[in-house]
């Protein structure tokens, strides 16, 4: 079972007050709050280890190396990659799914008529990169489509992989409506009728179950700290080894050469090929903390408290006259999504929970295709972490229904 208590006793912003109420925290899709454990490693970096990292003889510059290779291999075990040098240290899953597309552009892997597949329900972070990518190189964009109740059309995916497909690239988990794509399926699909790269945004994935990027087979696998209670600019891209070291670095720079010259230039080896500039250490420091309190709870125990929360949340949400759950019967983890019917925009509702101290996200979250694909401008998304509570699921309740009787 877990300790509700010990774990929310390790989040001091969960002690502070909103409008007078206390803070309700369901906003953890966008970002979650940050233990104790992760904000001493990440502010002592700063009173104790400050000096940059990989460059200096130094006492300092050695142990803050240490500190940052030691998170590294601890996010290495934590998403089970082969070698620590295929993780790479990024901003988060933004920038990691930029890097692959610039790289691949940069070194003459997609030509026109070659073939991108992403799915409808995409974050707008893995859909304008492939994007901008089909605009450099003449490849086309096909986009796998969703059913009314968010599910994938996987009949689509495999009467449309070819030879031309280069790349397919899809989340683990939709940010917007929780769903959990079947990836080990959609994986096997693609080895089978094609040798595209596979690209897995998971940054919805790493806070609420295991993952393990081996057993998975994909190529890429993206994703970010803040939303797996790390500091915010901390992320990582995983990478075969095969295919990170066949593709041209993204940013070019210090640290990522082994030799320079006016005449020619010869890059490091990985992963610091990718990793131009001082990164940033305090943050990827702590993101090795993060790692620890996720592994200390345990991946099961987390992964059954939220799901249990979810099901209530959804079952007591339902209740509700005119209130609509997207993706309801789907196989989702950590978000419920609804709207109320005749209540006005989303943000309505939103603003009316944040004056009862509940945080909620409002809108399209970054999704606009999934938005227009339901006729609709946004939803509410209630999003759960370890230290949510059934007793904060039926504040939420009861501040949805004041919203009803408010906005009808």
């Amino acid at each position: 079972m877990i300790n509700l208590s010990q774990i929310r006793a390790q989040f001091p912003i969960l002690n502070r007050e909103i409008h007078g109420k206390p803070l309700i925290y369901l906003d953890n899709a966008a970002t979650s709050q940050k233990p104790l454990s992760v904000i001493e490693v990440e502010s002592n970096y700063y009173k104790e280890l400050n000096a940059n990292v990989h460059r200096g003889i130094h006492t300092l510059s050695q142990l803050a190396t240490d500190e940052m290779e030691n998170s590294r291999k601890k996010v290495q075990k934590f998403i089970n990659a082969k070698h620590d040098y295929e993780v790479i240290f990024t901003k988060g899953t933004t920038e990691s799914i930029n890097l692959i597309t610039y790289a691949l552009s940069n070194s003459g892997k997609l030509s026109k008529d070659d073939e991108i597949i992403i799915t409808h329900l995409e974050h707008h972070s893995n859909i304008v990169p492939w994007q901008m990518l089909c605009q450099r190189t003449g490849a086309k964009l096909k986009v796998i489509p969703i059913n009314e109740e968010g599910i994938l059309n996987l009949d689509f995916l495999r009467e449309n992989l070819s030879d031309r497909t280069k790349i397919v690239s899809f989340n683990y988990v939709s940010n917007a409506l929780g769903i959990v794509n079947p990836v080990q399926e959609m994986i096997s699909l693609i080895r089978q009728n094609s040798g595209a790269w596979i690209v897995v945004d998971g940054a919805q994935a790493v806070p609420h179950f295991k993952v393990d990027v081996q057993a998975l087979d994909c190529d890429f696998f993206a994703f970010s700290g803040h939303k797996m209670y790390a500091p915010t600019g901390t992320g990582v891209l995983y990478g075969k080894e095969a295919v990170l070291e066949s593709l041209e670095p993204f940013h070019g720079g210090g640290e990522m050469i082994a030799t320079c010259s006016f005449e020619k230039t010869t890059y490091a080896a990985l992963p610091f090929k990718f990793e131009a500039g001082t990164p940033n250490i305090a943050g990827n420091i702590a993101l090795g903390a993060a790692v620890d309190f996720i592994e200390n709870i345990g991946h099961e125990t987390l992964q059954q408290h939220e799901n249990n929360l979810l099901k209530y949340a959804q079952n007591r949400l339902l209740e509700i006259e005119k209130l609509t759950v997207y993706g309801e019967k789907a196989h989702r983890t950590g978000v419920v999504s609804f709207n109320l019917q005749n209540a006005g925009i989303s943000s309505d509702v939103g603003m009316i929970l944040d004056k009862l101290g509940i945080a909620v996200r409002t809108g399209h979250h970054c999704t606009q295709p999934i938005m227009d694909f339901f006729n609709i401008a946004g939803t509410v998304r209630a999003s759960f972490a370890v230290y949510n509570t059934n007793e904060e699921v039926d504040a939420l309740v009861e501040g949805v229904k004041k919203a009803q009787r408010m906005l009808s």
